[in-house]
């Protein structure tokens, strides 16, 4: 799937926990069906994709556990900050990404919310879990990153 193009988009939230915990395999783009106060409360960055994760149902592909804030504004009847919300892709997209859930440790989870062109996306990270060992080698890899990085910046 192609990189979204920067200039254009307007980032809500990041998953940055997914990295550490999910080798990333793919990655899709999808909308998503949202209510008018979502949409406000988007606008005011207040969503938290950290635990959420989508999941097949009807043959649609719905985001769970993203929580979307209540609009500061709105009146008394606002939205669930946590119900399930709709994605919207391909119809050979959802049936690529059946075929691949169906195999054994993957999983979709979200990477980043944004607005890309006035509308509310999704990017979903076609993921199978790391084992123990390798976040303590991703952890491993990063610390010495840094002690090479301190090392140069002694030598200037």
């Amino acid at each position: 799937m192609k990189e979204p193009k920067e200039e254009n988009l307007k980032i809500i939230c990041r998953n940055r926990k997914a990295y550490f915990d999910f080798v990333i395999d793919a990655m899709y783009e999808a909308g998503l069906v949202l209510s008018g106060t979502e949409v406000k409360a988007l606008r005011e960055g207040r969503a938290n994709i950290n635990d959420a994760y989508a999941r097949f149902r009807d043959g649609e592909i719905f985001l769970y556990n993203a929580h979307i804030s209540p609009y500061s504004h709105a009146a008394v009847d606002s939205h669930q900050p946590e119900r399930p919300r709709k994605l919207l892709l391909h119809g050979w997209e959802i049936k690529r990404l059946l075929g691949k859930l169906q195999e054994r440790g993957y999983t979709l989870v979200p990477l980043r919310m944004y607005f890309k062109n006035e509308h509310a996306k999704v990017e979903l990270g076609l993921a199978k879990g790391k084992k123990k060992v390798d976040k303590r080698e991703a952890i491993r890899r990063r610390e010495e990153q840094r002690e090479m990085d301190r090392a140069r910046k002694r030598r200037r």
